[in-house]
């Protein structure tokens, strides 16, 4: 059992590989769905750009979260200043309150960013990962069926004696699953992309 495994992918994986290196030669008929190919490359694109968007948002919370922290600092050191100075209470007490409303808004602020940041995070890394995952799936479904697909074709092309014709039959078999798979993930790499879109927005 273990035996038929390997070589059902051994010979999997020599025929795409086959197949591969045909296409990238120009030798071989590759499936194109030009729609869902062109949705797919923006979505990576799209994809590329809000991990952008990401990286900077994170950044501006650390560099926020140091300003918010600062402002608390200096809010207590006027307050402290403020005791401490009577001839200059009710200035040191004026700069105390201001640092800690501007403390008081930035933490509003801080938070928001924080759920923005949380809202891109799971958008990129999570929604936009997990529709890649099943392109990916869809990619080598794609390759599978152009492989099976080739190989059905040189068989129907050739000689057709007894042996042949048992190849034929099995060649279609293969191919006739492939392209099932292919289909289904297809369907599901549209689906997952219109609900991307609806959920991007």
């Amino acid at each position: 059992e273990k035996f038929d495994i390997v070589k059902k992918w051994g010979i999997n994986t020599y025929k795409c590989t086959k197949q591969l290196i045909s296409e990238r030669f120009g030798r071989g008929s590759r499936t194109v769905d030009l729609e869902l190919e062109t949705q797919i490359e923006l979505l990576r694109e799209t994809k590329r750009k809000y991990e952008c968007v990401l990286q900077l948002a994170r950044a501006l919370t650390n560099h926020f979260y140091s300003l918010v922290q600062t402002q608390h600092a200096l809010g207590d050191a006027f307050a402290d200043l403020s005791q401490k100075s009577p001839e200059l209470q009710e200035e040191f007490g004026y700069n105390a309150e201001t640092q800690k409303l501007l403390c008081k808004n930035g933490e509003t602020l801080l938070g928001a960013v924080n759920f923005f940041v949380s809202s891109i995070n799971t958008l990129v890394n999570k929604t936009m990962e997990d529709t890649l995952m099943t392109v990916k799936q869809y990619e080598t479904a794609r390759l599978e069926y152009d492989a099976y697909r080739t190989d059905l074709e040189e068989l129907s092309m050739g000689p057709r004696d007894a042996s042949t014709l048992c190849r034929l039959d099995a060649a279609q078999s293969q191919f006739q699953s492939h392209k099932d798979k292919y289909e289904k993930l297809r369907a599901d790499v549209a689906i997952k992309l219109k609900f991307l879109e609806e959920n991007k927005v």
